[in-house]
């Protein structure tokens, strides 16, 4: 059986090397797209709300994804075990954007909710903010606000509205602009 070579990073790990667009789908090999972020990236958790921030703003939020991922995995190795799972719920956060403004209306409000929920234990319960000054209330209430809107008005994962089919409806078509819909990181949200 001859089997294609498959696209290795310098470490030997499989990577696909096809050039992306700016939501991360994968263009054909030689057209131009976005340059991806580097995968293993050390920062501080400052550095990486910084630069995830920077990438939401610009509406490339599964680039955003990939530098919250890579603070996620860092976590055990830079001794903050604790707050591994408020950094996965802020990767899940951006690819759950990513998705929504793909069109995936369905597994939008999925990582969206799954992120808000992952998120919401590092919170003030005064409303003051987590940790790094992350609005965890806002982005939370922002999670689910967009959830409930992807899934026809809902508010949560099994209340979608049952005369919107989420496969075939205008949500899950037209998808949402991801630089109106970019959430701040740190601060507070716009209307809050």
């Amino acid at each position: 059986m001859d089997r294609a070579r498959r696209d290795r990073d310098t470490e030997g790990r499989a990577r696909s090397a096809r050039p992306r667009d700016g939501l991360g789908r994968p263009l054909p090999y030689g057209a131009p797209g976005v340059e991806r972020q580097p995968e293993g990236v050390e920062r501080s958790p400052g550095e990486s709300l910084r630069e995830a921030q920077r990438l939401l703003d610009a509406g490339l939020p599964f680039h955003a994804h990939e530098v919250l991922e890579d603070a996620w995995k860092a976590c055990g190795e830079a001794g903050r075990e604790p707050e591994r799972e408020l950094w996965r719920g802020l990767a899940q956060l951006a690819v759950g954007l990513t998705h929504a403004a793909r069109g995936n209306a369905v597994g939008g409000a999925r990582l969206l909710l799954r992120g808000a929920d992952r998120i919401g234990p590092y919170g003030g319960e005064d409303g003051s903010p987590g940790p790094y000054g992350i609005d965890v209330g806002g982005l939370a209430a922002w999670a689910r606000g967009l959830a409930g809107r992807l899934r026809g008005g809902a508010d949560g994962p099994e209340g979608a509205d049952p005369g919107v089919d989420p496969e075939t409806g205008p949500e899950a078509v037209a998808g949402v602009d991801p630089v109106a819909e970019a959430p701040r990181l740190t601060g507070r949200q716009p209307g809050r």
